[in-house]
């Protein structure tokens, strides 16, 4: 995880022409995008200042700098927040052992309580610590092995699911952009990296995705899901930070009533109802 910032910056800067931010484009270049130099001087630093950046020796960056150095790299909202954050790593942070990743019961109850709607909770590796029944039938939670209930494996390395997920790729780019933007946050995780590492000697996929750089928050939106039993779903989403635990985060889908999605959802807890 120690070159990040570096690799971000580079990936960053590749995005973007010279003609674009006002600079003369000279001939042939041997890479993509602005050169180091050309980013110093349009962020008001010296070309020494901005490779040292680069090579993750300016932990001492002001904000001004970074904000200047966003701002020509033309960096989003999240993408100037995780510029922030790699450039200024938090070390020796408090990474909880996997036995600790518990879920107050209070929390299970209020998953327990939807019972129109599937809910789950996730943690920073986007591991799966708790579920509601719904969320069991459309995933098999309890009859997955604890280990491969986190979603980047199972987009990533399950067997079907490019078959589960019809949008697979968009699916896939979220996972990976949203791990990497917790990533960003936990230099010291050591279960994190070892995630990483085997999606990415296992995934080719996740391998060229992780690779873009891309970091963005997936807190809501709309997943489209097969399931053997009722077929396609279409299921808005929306996420919920646990105030007691803010590296916890509720998934809940939210069908709009009598949506064709609301229905098939009530027959699968139907059938799950039976067959208890």
């Amino acid at each position: 995880m120690d070159g990040d910032l570096g690799d971000f910056l580079r990936s960053r800067r590749g995005r973007i022409q010279p003609e674009e931010v006002g600079l003369p484009s000279y001939g042939r270049r041997r890479v993509p995008g602005l050169r180091r130099e050309e980013v110093a001087q349009l962020a008001g630093v010296s070309v020494d200042y901005y490779v040292r950046l680069e090579q993750g020796r300016g932990r001492s960056v002001s904000d001004a700098v970074l904000d200047a150095v966003a701002r020509v790299l033309r960096l989003d909202e999240t993408e100037h927040a995780y510029l922030r954050t790699v450039a200024r790593p938090r070390r020796g942070r408090d990474v909880r052992r996997p036995e600790a990743a518990r879920v107050r019961p209070g929390v299970q109850a209020l998953l327990d309580g939807m019972d129109r709607t599937p809910a789950f909770v996730i943690d920073a590796r986007m591991d799966i610590l708790a579920w509601n029944s719904l969320a069991d039938a459309m995933n098999g939670y309890s009859r997955t092995a604890p280990a491969d209930r986190n979603i980047p494996r199972q987009v990533f390395l399950g067997a079907e699911a490019r078959t589960t997920f019809p949008d697979w790729p968009d699916i896939a780019a979220q996972a990976a952009a949203h791990l990497r933007l917790n990533a960003g946050h936990r230099p010291d995780d050591a279960r994190l990296d070892a995630l990483i590492g085997e999606l990415s000697v296992r995934s080719p996929d996740f391998r060229r995705l992780w690779a873009d750089h891309q970091v963005k928050a997936c807190m809501s939106g709309t997943k489209r899901i097969h399931h053997p039993l009722t077929g396609l779903l279409s299921l808005p989403f929306e996420t919920l930070t646990v105030p007691t635990d803010p590296e916890q985060t509720v998934v809940v889908y939210t069908p709009e009533r009598g949506s064709d999605a609301a229905e098939k959802l009530a027959l699968l807890g139907s059938w799950t109802t039976a067959e208890v």
